[in-house]
């Protein structure tokens, strides 16, 4: 029998539908896979055997009845820890929510549940999704499959390494300032970051909520497609989330004709500072387009020189206001302060937050609570909502002139675990290419783009669209992932070494 753990979802979907095989069998050949290799990536920080296998059980005795059944049902999937996930625990890889098991399930979840699908787990992720490398949880880094030395990106960087690890065929994600998009970039996976909207927030643990968004992770531009529109949709439970339908994003998935688009290329996030192979592949992807039939021409967005300054002040801010309810009087961790008797609300607050949180999160916490503060807010938080607003009307300025626009997804290859750990500005760096999505609310995807020449790992590349028109992502990124697969003769995927027990 082929390998289940390799299949696409599309491919389990059909295999599933034509009684080749069963959800069952699916969903044990992934749990096993988990059992064999994750004590090496540490992509799951919980796993759900028993309850993914009784759903996994269901929906084979609903098919076995002739019931008519979603597209995905039966196709296993891993949830990113910061969605509320209700009899699973959930702790936003944070001390502070150790032990939590919601009594309700994320919007989102609740979507994927609906549709049958059996979760596997919850995966691994910097603490309160703050970080790119997934260094930063309270729970242990995770490892990236391709080189189990270097990081997997991150906030989500549990669930890029379950998807190239073939722990899991699809998984979900939020994306803040890149979270979804730049772990795709590091491990060979296709991401996708959809409208501000486009996805419900309710039941996700908030970082910066006018920033924070869900969204689908996958092998393949279709998977994605399928998984997106399983999250998307209204949701009256969030004031965000948008009334209308979800955009056409699998027919355009399986179209993928790029005949007659125009395409331009970012040129503020294509010159230096991105790692020469990361440039190489970038470019070649772009001349892929343009043999497909896509109109190339260079866009200047110049405000997004200053995105990078403006996130780290609008997201602190936003975090600091959303972290505060973790006082240890209503929700979270409670530590009594060493060697006071009678300790005040206030002593065992701090107490509390110091145990429970991280280096990075009280870091962010300090400079949103700072930048917050009278005699500062317009300085520093108004004057950065000044530069979104800016940086919103370039977005627009460039999409009156193409459908899309191209740069690499980060700067570098995923780099050795450690490395920025002692520096939070570099850290901060691999998100340049991705921040400005997130500003301006606008969708965008990563999907491989090759291997570097420096160091034989995965670059990605960003596509990014209008708001509304995620569609327009999948169907140049199906078309950019059909001529670059010939080109490679298979998935990038298929050149990721194998793990095995000794770590190779």
């Amino acid at each position: 029998m082929t390998d289940l753990t390799r299949l696409t979802a599309a491919e389990l979907s059909a295999r599933l539908r034509a009684g080749d095989v069963s959800a069952v069998e699916v969903t044990q050949a992934h749990l096993d896979r988990t059992a064999a290799v994750d004590e090496l990536v540490h992509a799951y920080l919980h796993v759900a055997g028993e309850s993914a296998l009784a759903t996994a059980r269901e929906v084979d005795e609903r098919r076995a009845k002739g019931e008519d059944l979603h597209v995905l049902a039966g196709v296993p999937i891993a949830v990113k820890d910061v969605m509320a996930t209700r009899g699973l625990p959930t702790t936003a890889g944070s001390r502070m929510l150790e032990g939590w098991v919601p009594p309700y399930d994320a919007t989102c979840v609740r979507h994927l549940k609906d549709a049958g699908m059996p979760i596997l787990g919850k995966v691994n992720m910097d603490e309160f999704a703050m970080g790119s490398s997934t260094e930063h949880s309270a729970y242990g880094a995770t490892h990236n499959p391709w080189d189990l030395t270097r990081i997997p990106g991150g906030s989500g960087g549990g669930s890029s390494a379950a998807l190239a690890s073939f722990q899991a065929p699809l998984a979900t994600g939020t994306d803040t300032g890149g979270s979804i998009r730049q772990p795709a970039a590091v491990t060979a996976t296709v991401g996708v970051k959809p409208t501000y909207g486009g996805v419900s927030r309710y039941g996700l643990i908030a970082l910066a909520s006018s920033l924070d968004q869900g969204g689908p992770c996958a092998r393949t531009v279709l998977d994605t497609a399928l998984l997106h529109e399983v999250m998307g949709g209204h949701d009256p439970l969030d004031s965000t989330s948008i009334d209308a339908p979800v955009p056409p994003v699998v027919e355009a998935a399986r179209r993928g004709d790029v005949r007659g688009m125009k395409v331009g290329l970012i040129t503020e996030l294509t010159g230096e500072g991105f790692q020469p192979g990361v440039r190489a592949r970038f470019e070649e992807a772009v001349e892929l387009l343009t043999q497909a039939g896509a109109e190339v021409v260079e866009v200047s967005c110049p405000s997004f020189e200053h995105a990078l300054a403006a996130y780290y002040l609008i997201l602190p801010s936003e975090a600091s206001s959303n972290l505060a309810r973790f006082d240890a009087m209503r929700y979270g961790l409670r530590v009594a302060p060493q060697g006071i008797d009678a300790p005040s609300a206030e002593q065992v607050m701090a107490a509390s937050r110091d145990a429970g949180f991280g280096d990075e999160v009280k870091r962010r916490i300090i400079i949103g609570t700072y930048a917050l503060s009278s005699g500062y807010y317009d300085a520093y938080y108004g004057s950065a909502q000044k530069v979104r607003r800016l940086i919103a009307n370039d977005f627009q300025t460039a999409f009156e002139h193409v459908d899309v626009l191209l740069s690499p997804t980060a700067p570098t290859t995923a780099f050795p675990l450690g490395d920025k750990l002692d520096d939070p500005m570099a850290m901060y760096l691999n998100d340049i290419a991705t921040i400005p999505a997130n500003l301006a609310g606008i969708p965008g995807m990563s999907l491989p783009s090759g291997l570097a020449d420096e160091d034989g790992l995965p670059a990605g590349i960003q596509i990014l669209a209008p708001a509304m028109k995620d569609e327009r992502l999948y169907t140049v990124g199906a078309a950019l992932e059909r001529a670059l697969t010939d080109r490679w003769g298979g998935p990038l995927l298929d050149r990721a070494p194998e793990l095995t027990a000794h770590g190779g």
